[in-house]
């Protein structure tokens, strides 16, 4: 029986120069991570592509669904290791696609081994015509039923026929560290994900206004938490509450800049928060002209409010995109689920679109910004996220 093994591939990280090396440490990190407790043996890099070894008793199911979630992977495929000999790769070959129903198929050869002495073209050939005359099937180059994939690399041989598409990406961890204003609904959960996809590790923070929104809010968010820390293994989430900050702002500035003056404290808040966490930039799921906060005019302003980049992965893309995206990920039947966005409470019928900096900075005269930014931090509640690939409970602290 032939030996069976994981083999993944990587494109970004490929073309990483010098610093090739890093990111492929940090991605086989993470997939000890991920693999925690699936019954792999080994984890080993070699020449473009890392090898997954197995026991027998692997969880193969298991580590193809968690391979899928893992950032940096370009494709993965279950191969078999068979040998560097022509004679070798005939018989594995067919061995393999007997199991199989087809009536046309090809063989696609990648031999990064150059002292082998057939070329890539010439194994196809070989293999292919063997494969031919000991199953009466016919190649068809353009539009098989079936692909039989030969690599060549180091001292392995792998057959393999097919392949499953990763996250693609960089591996989480690689780009620091961001702060997400996550909300409960669909938008910053998907920039969250686009984010941790780009290699940065998300620190959540999360504004509430418990009474006057319902609790169920903030399971929900800590549900999509969870979600998100599949992909990255470990969460920590603040949770800030908002609502004696926008009783201040409701009865001591104009109705049009509530929305405005809420998300300038926001920022403040989630940038003390960010800084704290050695973070470097925080993250919304605001895209441009969705609703009246998110006017050109008024991001502008929001941006004065921080030093840190406020970096906005949707700013480009519409609801639908969004949406869409929200469903790829897993997170769109809990974002829509009823709740309370404590941005929603006390909003006026007409909110301002164009908002002067000038004025804002007016308005926000008649605010205890510092005494308001120190009650608040006073009372923010932290909780600690684990993926469920390495422990099955959140670990939960207070400060």
């Amino acid at each position: 029986m032939m030996r069976k093994v994981f083999i993944v591939h990587y494109s970004e990280i490929g073309v990483k120069g010098k610093n090739r090396a890093f990111f492929e440490k940090r991605l086989v990190n993470n997939l000890r991570k991920a693999l925690r407790g699936t019954g792999y043996a080994h984890i080993r890099r070699i020449s473009g592509r890392l090898l997954i070894e197995l026991e027998e008793n692997s969880a193969l199911d298991e580590i193809q669904h968690r391979l899928a979630k893992v950032f940096g992977i370009s494709n993965y495929a279950l191969a078999y290791a068979s040998q560097q000999n022509i004679n070798n790769l005939q018989s594995d070959a067919l061995r393999l696609i007997q199991e199989c129903d087809f009536q046309t198929f090809k063989v696609d050869t990648k031999r990064s081994k150059k002292d082998f002495p057939l070329t890539s073209p010439e194994i196809n050939a070989e293999i292919g015509g063997y494969l031919v005359a000991n199953t009466g099937a016919s190649v068809d180059l353009a539009n098989p039923d079936l692909t039989c994939f030969i690599e060549i690399v180091e001292k392995y041989a792998f057959i393999y026929l097919s392949k499953s598409g990763g996250s693609g990406g960089l591996p989480v961890g690689v780009s620091g560290r961001v702060a997400v204003l996550l909300s409960g609904g669909i938008d910053s959960p998907v920039a969250s994900w686009l984010m941790m996809k780009r290699g940065a590790t998300a620190v959540f923070v999360h504004f509430y206004s418990y009474p006057y929104t319902d609790i169920a809010s903030l399971e929900k968010v800590k549900e999509l938490v969870k979600l998100l820390t599949v992909h990255q293994y470990h969460s920590r989430l603040y949770l800030v509450p908002f609502i004696a900050i926008q009783k201040e702002i409701v009865v001591h500035t104009p109705p049009d800049l509530r929305v405005i003056l809420y998300r300038r404290m926001m920022m403040r808040i989630a940038e003390i928060l960010a800084l704290k966490e050695k973070a470097q930039a925080l993250v919304t799921g605001e895209s441009l002209g969705q609703v009246a906060s998110q006017t050109l005019a008024n991001i502008r302003v929001i941006d004065e409010s921080a030093q840190l980049p406020i970096l906005r992965p949707l700013i480009g893309q519409d609801k639908n995109e969004i949406i869409e995206q929200a469903h790829r990920i897993g997170s769109y039947k809990t974002s829509v689920l009823p709740y309370n966005d404590c941005c929603a409470l006390f909003v006026p019928k007409h909110p301002a679109t164009s908002a002067s900096l000038d004025i804002v900075k007016t308005a926000e005269e008649n605010l205890e910004i510092n005494a308001l930014t120190v009650e608040a931090m006073n009372q923010v509640e932290v909780q600690e996220f684990t993926s469920p690939y390495t422990t099955n409970r959140c670990m939960r602290n207070s400060s």
